[in-house]
């Protein structure tokens, strides 16, 4: 059996008898989500080609940031379509999305070695970096292959930097670069790429060093904190505000042929909640990568809502073919909702 076959096996095995599908509940203790199929169908014509980042505004509307020709696709709550847009602004590669408590969105074109802070509308009203133009490799300058972007209390702007630029810029709200820290290695402070970004009401900043299979946290000076490990290549990266931070980690997994082909469980691609202190509280989704309910692929990006639901995006269409050499065979799912089970 091939894996494409094992992983539709596995995807037959979730429907009930009558072939209509019950719902998929992830998650452990106190954090129960269910799997909301089909959600965001997307208008005739219209591909993600891959999610590569999404967010959610004090309406409760998602923003899709995506690698199709739709750059921008906004859906309410529910999952219906509302507009589009970007197609005009000159994205090389979407990256990253946050969102400020204004509804500005922070827009990161890891290729395009930019961040763009637009309106809900899609006007771009600020741009960090020059777009198009990357600075040199590991020199510690904005940008090269910069990744995401964060907000903190006060309206500072966090940038994560990136595959090619083992640093953390911050920059004034009105876009003047402060200060950077970091540097390539394995110890406090440094970074094997530094992939996501957030912060919490207190001004603590939350870095995700993938390839060092850990978070890193830091005051709003990047002096360093903490760090948490017990994490499979962390990805996407979002935290709650208020007294009692959570952080929502999408873990990209194990990218071994061996341990794909041996299906093992409990690794990942997953998405995981922890706590401010980086207690895990739950894991969703223990089964190996795939497309069935309750699987992931690449989670790239994650948002929550104001119920607490969980939206993840996912570059799997990316990701395929660095796990298995080619293409899918079909454009695979990259947007999920998880809603918060009461």
């Amino acid at each position: 059996m091939t894996r494409r076959q094992a992983f539709r096996a596995l995807a037959a095995a979730d429907a009930s008898p009558s072939g209509a599908a019950e719902a998929v509940i992830l998650g452990e203790g106190a954090y129960h989500y269910r799997v909301v199929e089909g959600w965001g169908a997307l208008p005739p014509g219209f591909t993600y080609r891959d999610g590569a980042a999404v967010c959610v505004d004090s309406k409760d509307n998602v923003y899709a940031f995506n690698r199709g020709a739709h750059p921008v696709i906004v859906f309410d709550r529910d999952g219906q379509f509302l507009r589009s847009w970007g197609e005009d602004i000159g994205f090389v590669n979407a990256h990253g999305a946050a969102i400020g408590p204004d509804d500005m969105l922070y827009l990161t074109d890891d290729f395009g070695a930019a961040v763009r802070k637009c309106t809900p509308q899609g006007k771009v009203v600020m741009t960090i970096g020059t777009p198009g133009k990357p600075a040199p490799r590991f020199s510690g300058d904005p940008f090269n292959r910069c990744t995401h972007t964060a907000l903190s209390p006060e309206g500072h702007i966090y940038v994560s930097d990136g595959y090619q630029n083992a640093r953390v810029h911050k920059y004034a709200p009105d876009g003047k670069l402060m200060f950077s820290w970091g540097e390539p290695g394995t110890g406090p402070g440094q970074f094997n790429l530094v992939h996501n970004i957030a912060c919490d009401d207190d001004g603590l900043v939350y870095v995700a060093d993938r390839e060092n299979h850990r978070a890193q946290v830091f005051d709003g000076n990047g002096k360093y904190q903490a760090e948490w490990h017990n994490m499979m290549r962390p990805c996407g990266l979002y935290v709650t505000r208020g007294k009692s931070p959570l952080a929502i980690v999408g873990e990209l997994g194990p990218e071994t042929a061996a341990t794909l082909t041996a299906g093992v469980p409990n690794l990942g691609p997953r998405v995981s909640l922890l706590s401010a202190e980086g207690e895990v509280l739950a894991r969703l989704g223990t089964q190996p990568l795939g497309e069935a309910p309750g699987q992931f692929i690449a989670p790239h990006g994650i948002a929550v809502d104001s119920r607490g639901d969980i939206y993840v995006a996912e570059v799997s269409n990316t990701y395929w073919p660095v796990l298995f050499g080619k293409k899918p065979d079909h454009e695979l799912r990259s947007l999920q909702k998880l809603a918060r089970v009461s």
